[in-house]
């Protein structure tokens, strides 16, 4: 079928990944679904990470005269990408191109094409695989990506109990890489105490990149620690023509209307247990800064418009005499700006001889912004004396459990304080996806150590500065021994909600500044009209 530039085009929207591999396997991808259209426009672009974004992407095929834009969501099952980053990306897409109507179509989801990729891949495991196992003897473990959507995470069940009984299997059971529960060590854990000759592991997941390496590390482990138990590790899906003819379904579908979701029990909508309170959320995209952050020099792109900040003449005049009070050579320049506010606060640059910054703890918790990640207080006045504008530019979500019915049930049943049960609340809630940021409560420190040694908690940075006597040096203490994690604390008794404040405020200022230096660079390599054609028709 061929498509005039009058026609609708297709804007195959994916996720991203840090590994340039998964980046390049989508771009294969997008070239199969050209191959079946090929007088259409199909462009694409990504949601972190990697250029083209979705703004240059749909840009690139208006240039080239389209109308009409279908965004094809690059994702297996439909979950906060599919229900609110994409919607949200669609909003701003309409009001930058009022005279082009943007189309949705849905997620991937449990097509038979899918499941018949996926028992290609199952069936070219097995068959390198030395020794013949029956598949009534053999486990299949499915490996999701997991989400914070039940519905989602319900639909890998459902593959895997599709795959079960379709392809005979003795049994099948589901872990996820993450946020989700089991985690995938933990699934292959069980899977050998069930006493299967073999355990074969299909990643449902598109392309390479991070999570496959992790699940890829999770089997190897897994076959040294049970030895008696093959275990096999199947392929993603990748750019497969029968995954191209998928997206080029979902849009058509979306073309006319006929995009569905996954409706009848998504927690947006309907009441579900234990996620009452997301009913009518708002879609608010939490990609905001690592939108091509690891291809920026090569990207086709737009100015960003994002402003550095600026701060008040008083504040700036601050600084300016903070920078004579010592010899700043000494300290790190990456975490010197967020000392510097914390002297600020503190109105004494002694401070600094007792601030402890863990190596590349300020670069991951300014990735840990750009990437959107909840920020969690013990207190709500760390909470209050964060940056209003910054959060709002930047899209960051603040959240503090210390009040809600919730965390006074947790903390009456357990006996901890409410501040560490906001913690462990917020373990549950939100697992890595989060910055911690604690001002008030040792106990809050000390249960968010306890969590990362013994559940493995690993949020982007864990920020440690209460202020007292009691229990104060020595919660600071373990979370600097707290190896496993970024972490900035102190030593001694100073502190408070004010220092935690001024550091999560360090790391927004930072990451504005980040990306109007890059919105900057952007303006300048804009790139010509002709060639933001040629990269939405692909060359044709």
């Amino acid at each position: 079928m061929s498509a005039d530039p009058a026609d609708y085009a297709i804007l195959l929207a994916a996720h991203g990944s840090r590994d340039p591999a998964s980046a390049a396997q989508f771009e294969q991808l997008v070239a199969e679904v050209r191959k079946l259209e090929p007088g259409r426009i199909v462009t694409h672009g990504f949601l972190e990470f990697n250029t083209p974004t979705l703004d240059e992407a749909a840009r690139a095929a208006v240039a080239a005269g389209a109308r009409e834009v279908v965004m094809v969501p690059g994702v297996l099952l439909a979950a906060t990408h599919a229900k609110n980053d994409l919607p949200t990306e669609l909003k701003v897409l309409r009001e930058e191109h009022p005279g082009v109507a943007f189309h949705s179509g849905a997620a991937l989801d449990l097509h038979p094409l899918l499941l018949e990729v996926c028992r290609e891949r199952l069936i070219a495991a097995e068959a390198a695989a030395p020794g013949e196992v029956r598949r009534d003897r053999t486990l299949l473990l499915v490996a999701g990506r997991g989400t914070t959507d039940p519905d989602a995470n319900g639909d890998v069940h459902k593959l895997a109990r599709f795959l079960e009984e379709g392809l005979g299997y003795g049994a099948s059971l589901v872990g996820y890489t993450g946020t989700a529960k089991p985690d995938l060590p933990t699934a292959l854990g069980r899977a050998a105490a069930l006493g299967f000759e073999r355990v074969v592991v299909l990643p449902y997941l598109l392309f390479g990149g991070v999570l496959l390496n992790r699940v890829n590390a999770a089997v190897a482990a897994a076959a040294e620690r049970w030895p008696r138990t093959g275990f096999l590790a199947a392929g993603p899906l990748g750019p497969d023509p029968k995954v191209a003819q998928v997206f080029l379904e979902r849009a058509h579908e979306g073309v006319r209307g006929e995009g569905h979701m996954n409706c009848s029990l998504c927690k947006y909508r309907v009441a579900v247990v234990g996620y009452e309170g997301q009913v009518g959320a708002p879609q608010v995209g939490h990609h905001g800064g690592v939108r091509g952050l690891l291809a920026r020099a090569e990207a086709p792109a737009a100015p960003r418009r994002m402003p550095p900040y600026e701060p008040h003449p008083i504040e700036a005049a601050s600084f300016g005499i903070i920078a004579g009070l010592r010899d700043w050579d000494a300290v790190n320049p990456s975490d010197r700006y967020a000392m510097q506010r914390l002297v600020h606060t503190a109105g004494d640059p002694g401070i600094v001889d007792d601030l402890y910054f863990s190596p590349g703890a300020t670069e991951a918790g300014v990735m840990a912004i750009l990437r959107g990640l909840t920020v969690v207080t013990d207190v709500t006045m760390v909470q209050s004396g964060l940056k209003r504008q910054n959060l709002k530019d930047l899209g960051v979500n603040v959240w503090c459990g210390v009040h809600d019915p919730e965390t006074h049930l947790l903390s009456g049943e357990t006996g901890l304080t409410r501040s560490a049960s906001g913690i462990r609340r917020a373990y549950e809630r939100f697992g890595n996806d989060c910055i911690v940021a604690i001002g008030d409560a040792p106990t809050a420190i000390f249960e968010a150590v306890r969590l990362i040694r013994e559940r493995h908690w690993r949020p982007g940075l864990v920020i440690g500065l209460p202020v007292g006597f009691v229990g104060t040096q020595e919660s600071k203490a373990a979370l600097r021994g707290c190896l496993s994690v970024p972490r900035i604390t102190n030593a001694g008794t100073r502190g408070g909600s004010p220092w935690a404040s001024s550091v999560v405020n360090a790391l927004m200022i930072e990451a504005q500044n980040r990306l109007a230096a890059v919105g900057a660079a952007q303006a300048e390599a804009a790139p010509t009209e002709s060639a933001q054609t040629k990269s939405a028709q692909g060359g044709a």
